[in-house]
């Protein structure tokens, strides 16, 4: 009777232990999560940056406005000037001509002192910024500007064309009006003296009669 009472124990104390423990192997064990850092928004604007010239051309001498936009905010913009010669001789400069229909060589004209390559502008806190710009040279000027800290960059075109010059006066041009005048003069002369010589015959023709 002792011993059947002895196993009934150690069975229950059995049976208490393995409870838990199977409760615990039932019990859903929490699944490791995948942390991931939430996606960053970019730091400048996506829209593209953009370069513009207020007028497209203009004559040796004149300013320009250079604008951009979309740049970042407060940065500083590294602005490069690219020159390509002209081609042909700048429209609306003709040149100067002689009498007998030679022309005469006009040399260009200094300007100014020459303008830089390189130089820099300043945007606001909309990256935007404006610069003025008097080119030193003729030809077609690329104008390209690039963002320090955003990495931006945009272009523009200016084409520049020597100014319109005066014709010169040279000694053929003084010289025909003179020549001119001078034949005209003479001629005057001639039909003066005429004129008198005509008037003494009537004169005395009359008188003789």
């Amino acid at each position: 009777m002792r011993l059947s009472r002895i196993i009934m124990a150690l069975t229950v104390g059995l049976a208490v232990v393995a409870v838990p423990t199977a409760a615990g192997a039932a019990a859903p064990q929490p699944q490791p999560t995948a942390t991931t850092d939430p996606p960053q928004p970019p730091p400048y604007p996506p829209t593209a940056a953009s370069l513009t010239v207020n007028r497209p051309t203009i004559y040796l001498g004149e300013t320009v406005v250079l604008t951009g936009t979309n740049f970042g905010p407060n940065e500083t913009v590294d602005i490069t000037v690219t020159v390509t010669p002209q081609a042909a001789p700048a429209g609306g400069a003709a040149p100067a001509r002689r009498s007998d229909g030679s022309t005469v060589a006009m040399a260009p004209v200094a300007y100014q002192a020459s303008a830089p390559l390189h130089f820099t502008a300043y945007t606001n806190g909309q990256g935007r910024f404006t610069k003025s710009y008097k080119p030193s040279v003729t030809g077609l000027l690329t104008f390209t500007a690039t963002g320090r800290e955003s990495g931006r960059t945009a272009s523009t075109e200016l084409r520049v064309l020597h100014k319109k010059q005066p014709l010169p006066v040279t000694g053929d041009s003084i010289g025909t009006p003179m020549k001119l005048g001078g034949g005209l003069v003479g001629a005057g002369a001639v039909m003066l003296l005429l004129t008198l010589a005509w008037r003494r015959r009537q004169r005395f023709g009359g008188a003789a009669h």
